[in-house]
């Protein structure tokens, strides 16, 4: 990889730093509206971008598709507000519907659907936030949720295990190597089963391995 010509600048002073993202905070008041499971989701959020990251040579997508993803994990399950079973389903109608979030409606659409997948079924043209999408950005939306919906079966425990990933691309597949601090019964089942998104979207056979660093 090579070293940015402007590496070797010193770092900006306290002063000159960009102000916070607003965006972001604006997600963020939304998730601690909804109490969200605030360890949960920042691992989540971790591992979703590390995917993507890890894999942007094969989706090139640039960065407003990651800064997407990462407010779609932020936010992915804020449906817990009104329970476990559909919460997938109420935080896609949250992002869509909140008066917290400035964002327009297309954006709603791609947050909310991106969130909406990390469970349960498959985009699906049958649903009406989906269809509304042209095939370009409901490729964008699979892709986004193949890597928040793996990234969520990587945390199904809910103990933060998973201390980072890398990835390795081939022809036909994608070897995703995670470091845990201990491998977890619930993620050795669950992640795999998670990863079919990910593997339909970039048309890659997906295989888990586990290094326990404990």
């Amino acid at each position: 990889m090579e070293t940015p010509a402007d590496s070797t600048l010193p770092p900006a002073e306290p002063a000159a730093q960009e102000a916070p993202n607003s965006r972001l905070l604006a997600v963020m008041q939304l998730a601690q509206t909804c109490e969200f499971d605030a360890a949960h989701t920042k691992q989540v959020t971790h591992l979703a971008l590390r995917l993507f990251d890890e894999l942007q040579p094969l989706h090139l997508l640039g960065p407003l598709e990651r800064e997407w993803l990462q407010f779609a994990s932020l936010l992915h399950d804020i449906g817990w507000i009104e329970g476990w079973q559909e919460h997938h389903k109420v935080s896609l109608r949250i992002i869509l519907e909140t008066p917290l979030l400035p964002f327009p409606n297309k954006e709603r659409l791609m947050i909310g659907s991106i969130a909406r997948y990390h469970r349960k079924a498959l985009p699906n043209v049958r649903h009406d936030h989906y269809s509304a999408l042209n095939e370009n950005e409901r490729r964008v939306v699979d892709v986004l949720a193949g890597f928040l919906r793996l990234a969520d079966g990587l945390d199904s425990s809910h103990q933060g295990m998973v201390l980072d990933l890398a990835c390795k691309i081939s022809p036909k597949k994608i070897v995703v190597k995670c470091a845990a601090r201990a491998i977890v019964q619930e993620e050795l089942k669950t992640a795999p089963e998670k990863s079919d998104l990910m593997e339909q979207a970039l048309r890659r056979k997906v295989e888990i391995r586990w290094e326990d660093i404990s």
